[in-house]
């Protein structure tokens, strides 16, 4: 279903209204929601990316996404890069402690390489996060990005080799 964003005119800007942002909410927020989930690994983060994705929304100024979904999406990812880089940052754990936690190995890997990924290029993340979280194809990133498929490809064989060193 595709929702398109109607706008309103606010002296010289463009605003999205209230009720053009709960419409969306209503469309979207599955989407938003799942996708931070993955990328988080935690039901309380992603219900803060969504509550930022959807404010952000509402104070944006000039025209509306042309593209909802898409926009959504990518808005959803980059808060949840944001988020696991500003808790890494935050947050230090000691190789002690990180081995002493009662988890599986499943879990212990999957908090490594959200570490790695909150550690990389914001663009990076990004590319890694559509291809491998959200299932995008090499030539749907590159359309995204404005680049080519062959660079995507090769970018994410890069992260791939660098993730690998750090997990």
């Amino acid at each position: 279903m595709q929702l398109a964003l109607v706008e309103k005119r606010s002296s010289s800007t463009r605003q999205t209204s209230d009720a053009d942002v709960r419409d969306a909410f209503e469309a979207w927020h599955g989407l938003v929601f799942r996708t931070a989930y993955r990328i988080t690994g935690s039901a309380a983060d992603a219900e803060d990316v969504l509550q930022t994705v959807f404010l952000r929304l509402l104070a944006r100024e000039g025209p509306a996404p042309e593209q909802p979904e898409s926009y959504l999406r990518r808005a959803a990812i980059n808060v949840s890069l944001t988020l696991l880089a500003q808790r890494h940052r935050a947050k230090p754990v000691p190789l002690e402690e990180a081995t002493e936690a009662p988890a599986t190995e499943d879990a212990e890997l999957r908090l490594r390489l959200r570490r790695a990924i909150a550690q990389l290029d914001p663009k990076q993340a990004e590319m890694f996060a559509l291809r491998y979280f959200e299932g995008y194809s090499n030539a749907e990133i590159a359309k995204l990005f404005n680049i080519s498929s062959v660079r995507v490809a090769v970018t994410l064989y890069r992260i791939r080799l660098k993730l690998q060193e750090q997990v």
